[in-house]
């Protein structure tokens, strides 16, 4: 058996994913120990066994928000040498109980904690802009990133990507459907025509216009798949997550908008497909689990076992996909055109949505004044193309406080 450590940092460690990663490394540390017991039992003579190569982790640094007493238990388990807090309150607390270790606070912790050389692989599982200039720090040590956070490459894809390429750092995707078109191209990118990226198509896909937009929150927030948090599952009602993705998808795959298709599949079996230049296709296909996108992302190239999802059967499966309706749900084409614009057009259009989807929330909206709040502001924006950081981050606090301060609905 041949095993190779990785050093790893996590960003957003006490989150959904945050939390699935945390278990997705047990349970490569679990088959790395099983492996272990087989190769060392007298009657194994199965050579594939001994040619079984094994990754495990060694968790550098790990993040959280405010959800200090899990995070307390997972640095008891995982015994990282440097952790970031969101409030100095917080980061006092665990000094208190871990009084030997480092202790980072706020944004500027965040890009210290990305800040280093020893790590192999940095996970984004935090919400948000706070990530992409950890992200960008992590890159420029080479570090490869396995990305769950929209935001890094909707905000700022061409700068990220650049720096991406100029240090030989792979991002590899953690969302499903990103993860889906690394499997199913294996990173071959040049040799695609086109991708198809799936979307479920929300509780409110066989809902008509009107009902849309005079739902409430509770029925925007019943998903008929997916148990996630509000703000996505509000995003993926208007389907304005998957106009994220689109937008992630053009940078993390290099390709045109006019090949990237969205297509409605509400069993959510098939995660995304792509279509070679040659005319075949491959989808990637199995029971939904954000185990095996992370745990693929984190052991890239290498397909590890440590968690494996339930067995997919064709028997008595129907599979069933349909063009999405842009008049339903106009966030989507909104994303579209944003991304075709570029420059700090995606900026406004991620920030204004933000905003508006947690007034909704607060009940201070209606659900069709989200598409309303978002597409004023991506027209009455005049995009600056080849943006810097700071002109990205000037884009999206403007937005952020000029839809946060208007009364009008």
């Amino acid at each position: 058996m041949h095993k190779t450590t990785k050093n790893l940092v996590i960003l957003g460690s006490t989150g959904s994913i945050g939390t699935q990663t945390l278990e997705v490394l047990e349970g490569l540390e679990k088959a790395a120990k099983d492996t272990h017991k087989v190769q060392n039992a007298p009657e194994t003579q199965d050579p594939s066994e001994s040619a079984k190569k094994n990754i495990s982790f060694n968790v550098l640094g790990m993040s959280c928000g405010s959800n200090i007493e899990l995070f307390i238990e997972q640095i008891k388990k995982f015994c990282p040498k440097k952790v970031c807090v969101g409030s100095k309150e917080g980061a006092k607390e665990v000094k208190s109980i871990f009084p030997n270790l480092e202790v980072l606070c706020g944004e500027e912790g965040l890009i210290e904690l990305a800040d280093d050389k020893n790590a192999d692989i940095m996970l984004t599982g935090t919400s948000g802009c706070v990530a992409l200039k950890p992200t960008l720090k992590a890159i420029e040590n080479g570090t490869d990133i396995a990305l769950a956070n929209k935001e890094t490459l909707v905000m700022a894809g061409d700068i990220v990507t650049k720096a991406a390429k100029a240090n030989g750092v792979n991002i590899l995707p953690v969302d499903s459907e990103h993860s889906a078109i690394l499997q199913s191209s294996n990173g071959n990118y040049e040799l695609l025509n086109k991708i198809i990226i799936t979307a479920s198509g929300g509780p409110f896909l066989h809902k008509s216009r009107d009902e849309i937009k005079n739902a409430t929150f509770k029925e925007a927030l019943n998903h008929p798949r997916w148990h996630m948090g509000k703000k996505i599952t509000i995003d993926s009602a208007t389907l304005m997550n998957k106009g994220l993705e689109v937008i992630e998808a053009h940078h993390l795959f290099n390709l045109p908008y006019e090949k990237i298709e969205v297509v409605i599949h509400p069993e959510s079996l098939v995660h995304s497909a792509v279509e070679f230049k040659d005319g075949s296709t491959v989808a990637q296909i199995g029971t939904p689990s954000m185990h095996i996108p992370i745990q693929y992302a984190l052991t890239y190239p290498s397909r590890e076992y440590g968690i494996k999802s339930n067995s997919f059967s064709f028997l008595g499966q129907t599979l069933t996909f349909e063009k999405p309706d842009f008049e339903k749900f106009p966030c989507l084409k909104l994303a579209f055109e944003a991304g075709k614009t570029g420059g700090t057009l995606p900026v406004v259009l991620n920030a204004a949505n933000e905003i508006a989807v947690h007034k909704f929330l607060r009940g201070e909206i209606g659900m069709g004044d989200i598409f309303k709040i978002v597409e004023r502001e991506t027209k009455n924006h005049t995009p600056i193309q080849n943006p810097t950081l700071d002109e990205i981050f000037e884009a999206d606090k403007e937005t952020r406080q000029r839809v946060l301060n208007d009364k009008t609905r």
